[in-house]
């Protein structure tokens, strides 16, 4: 498991994993007051966290599918990524895609979040790749079950 050093400057919990098998941790909005959010209106959601990742991890910003099924609120950029070389605050860009007005409030969950291993590649120049069953099929070529 690996260590991540965290700042909470917020009053609320630290983002937790809310099972055994769950992936992602939630993270809470740290508002004054609640927000308004109207019909495909978008705001960023402050968090209060900061978070400082050993090279080598990311961390995904993703909705959460109750609030997204339920109310209509998602993340503008989903998923969002956090580098290891970010500092700042991380900021949950909300939209709401609902008919009707949706209220934030201090501490709800609204996003979760997801830390994970990745590589860099290199790129190797050719003039021919390799060619597969799918070869070039694009979106939805490989069928349906």
């Amino acid at each position: 498991m690996a260590q991540v050093q965290i700042i909470n400057k917020s009053p609320h919990l630290l983002p937790a994993y809310q099972t055994d098998g769950a992936s992602g941790m939630d993270i809470r909005a740290w508002l004054p007051e609640p927000v308004i959010l109207q019909p495909m209106e978008r705001k960023l959601i402050p968090t209060g966290l900061y978070i400082a990742l050993p090279a080598g991890l990311e961390a995904q910003i993703r909705p959460r599918s109750g609030l997204a099924i339920k109310r209509g609120l998602t993340l503008i950029n989903t998923p969002g990524t956090i580098d290891s070389d970010y500092r700042g605050e991380i900021m949950v860009p909300l939209v709401n895609l609902s008919g009707e007005e949706q209220i934030i409030n201090d501490g709800e969950r609204i996003a979760q979040m997801i830390v994970s291993k990745y590589e860099k590649v290199e790129w190797e120049n050719v003039d021919l790749l390799e060619n597969t069953a799918r070869g070039a099929g694009g979106f939805g070529h490989s069928g349906s079950v």
